[in-house]
């Protein structure tokens, strides 16, 4: 059925300048994307790709009744970009295809809005800066925090010096859970190529515990919690500071809950720590994360954001909580500011559009330009790093390399499944 007021909803706002629009993957977070997109009236989509017909198929026949458009379907993004002149190309893919779709989009010449984390891998990451910026393009990359209503303002009153010196700041996300049984290996469903969703990544057997919607805790295709919310607020952080990257990081965790990770040919688990600590030393401040997935965080006032300890008080940064100060004074009353955020999804990808689709007319770099994603996404893939080699770095963040670690420098990358070719 279509629905005809949704349509007339998006073309109501239309302007002159429609960009030729692609969505490289259609689940649930790429057509989120989507629709802000129609609802700025620039966009118009020429075409779909995902490894999931039934995915397409849905999202194609969405967008149709969203917007009119009648988008053409592939199942391969290199026949995409083959095929189809597109100015802008949204990537909502799963973590370990960002790199090779961002760069595909790229050199075929158009504008990315790119779901973070920027790569699987830091040179993954490195790779997608150098294609945007040999292709003079715009990249935006979907930390969408940093244009938050709440978000700006707490940040004003951060840097604003009324927090004081700051020393050490925490970031973490906390949620409930308990172990996890394997569920059973199963063939793919008829409409997917599995093949092609592993991609550059091991082909391991098909499971719904991956797809959809689970990969993130699959540490072949993407980088757990520390990678998923991860970036968010550790991207806050580097906002924040005027330190671009850490001196030394460290970082240990496991599935003391969840319990060991299992693989084999009849079942599988995610292999994600449940719970994690990493410490990142910069030259003026400590900066740690934590999380874990059981028993939430109920004995504190948050399970989620940043507390920045400085010597006039404590600053959290949150999230569905807005941002509170809470002066070192006893006698002061907190000062406190209510989120303001785009429902339901409690996010402001809206106004990061519309700053993207500004920055590519004006020439002026995003909000959350790729160099930002990269750095960020850096940051939480040194904890990960860290975590698999199960002791301390150096990182050399002006040359991006471990200092005299060939070992640890290896994991800056990874061995691509043929015929795949790692990004150069």
């Amino acid at each position: 059925m279509r629905h005809s007021a949704g349509c007339l909803l998006f073309k109501a706002g239309g302007k002159a300048k429609k960009y030729r629009t692609a969505l490289i993957g259609t689940g649930w977070w790429g057509l989120n994307i989507a629709k802000e997109a129609l609802a700025s009236g620039q966009c118009r989509f020429v075409a779909l790709a995902d490894v999931d017909g039934d995915n397409l198929e849905l999202a194609a026949e969405q967008i149709e009744d969203w917007s009119g458009d009648k988008a053409k379907i592939y199942k391969d993004y290199r026949e995409l970009f083959d095929k189809e002149k597109v100015d802008i190309a949204i990537i909502a893919t799963p973590d370990h295809w960002h790199a090779l779709n961002s760069i595909a989009a790229l050199k075929a010449g158009a504008h990315v809005f790119l779901e973070k984390p920027t790569g699987h891998t830091i040179k993954e990451s490195r790779a997608i800066v150098d294609a945007a910026r040999a292709a003079k393009r715009v990249v935006q990359v979907g930390l969408h925090r940093r244009i938050g209503p709440h978000h700006v303002s707490g940040m004003k009153f951060l840097k604003s010096g009324k927090v004081g010196k700051i020393g050490m700041v925490r970031a973490f996300v906390h949620s409930k859970g308990g172990r996890e049984l394997p569920a059973p290996n199963s063939k793919p469903p008829d409409n997917l190529d599995w093949d092609m969703y592993c991609g550059p990544a091991p082909l391991r057997p098909f499971n719904r515990k991956i797809h959809p919607g689970g990969f993130r805790h699959f540490l072949d295709f993407a980088n757990g919690t520390l990678g998923d919310w991860g970036v968010h607020w550790l991207d806050q952080v580097l906002w924040w500071s005027e330190e671009p990257y850490p001196k030394k990081i460290y970082s240990t965790g496991g599935r003391p809950v969840r319990g060991e990770p299992v693989l084999n040919e009849k079942e599988q688990t995610t292999d994600a720590p449940d719970s994690q600590v990493a410490v990142y030393q910069f030259d003026s401040f400590l900066l740690t994360w934590e999380h874990r997935k059981f028993a939430g965080n109920a004995t504190e006032k948050s399970a989620i954001g940043c507390y920045f300890y400085g010597s006039n008080g404590i600053f959290h940064m949150g999230w569905r909580d807005g941002w509170t100060f809470y002066p070192a004074d006893s006698k002061k009353a907190p000062i406190h500011e209510k989120a303001q955020l785009q429902e339901p999804d409690g996010h402001n990808i809206k106004l990061l559009w519309a700053d993207f689709l500004q920055s590519i007319e004006s020439g002026k770099p995003p909000t959350c330009d790729v160099e930002i994603g990269h750095r960020s996404t850096t940051l939480s893939l040194l904890g990960m790093l860290s975590y698999k080699l199960g002791r301390s770095i150096a990182w050399n963040g002006t040359n991006e390399m471990i200092e005299g670690d060939e070992e640890a420098n290896k994991l800056l990358k990874r061995e691509y499944r043929k015929p795949w070719k790692y990004p150069a």
